[in-house]
């Protein structure tokens, strides 16, 4: 049985905790989300003012049948066969996001890079490193964090790899 993640007193996220505990400089940004609305991230781009390229998705996928996070720009999509080779493997499917929530402990549309149930392999794409800060979920919807590249890719031993397309 896994261990409930537990939320810090002032009502933050697993995602928030693990950034403060770790001492990472991040700016919380909140916004009203729309359930109706078709992408989660462009959502967030368009509800903060941010360029589309400066929001991030968290995605889950299945590198050879281990769970992988890919971070990319809301504003693409993820390139399966570039996240595979990215991460050792030879072929990468999109998770089950039944799976993806189990094993991250986050629901579908609020999956931050940060503070999973399970800590999984992370590959972020490479154009993040174009920008001084980025935003990904703070792990639920309608609130994101803001924080260097360099910061989530130390924080969650991601790898940077050309992953994105569009």
């Amino acid at each position: 049985m896994a261990k409930k993640q537990k939320k810090s007193p002032s009502g933050g996220t697993p995602a928030t905790v693990a950034l403060t505990a770790a001492g990472t400089a991040f700016t919380v940004h909140a916004y009203e989300h729309d359930p109706a609305s078709p992408s989660y991230g462009e959502e967030a781009a368009q509800a903060l003012g941010v360029s589309p390229d400066r929001v991030f998705k968290t995605l889950v996928a299945d590198v050879d049948g281990r769970l992988t996070v890919a971070v990319v720009p809301v504003a693409g999509s993820l390139d399966l066969k570039a996240l595979a080779a990215a991460a050792g493997g030879k072929r990468a499917t999109m998770a089950d996001p039944a799976a993806a929530e189990r094993t991250t402990g986050y629901v579908r549309g609020g999956i931050s890079p940060l503070g999973q149930r399970k800590r999984l392999p992370t590959v972020l794409d490479a154009s993040a490193r174009t920008h001084p800060t980025i935003c990904v979920s703070a792990g639920r919807r309608g609130l994101e964090v803001e924080l260097s590249p360099e910061d989530l890719a130390a924080l969650t031993d991601a790898v940077f790899a050309d992953i994105g397309r569009g």
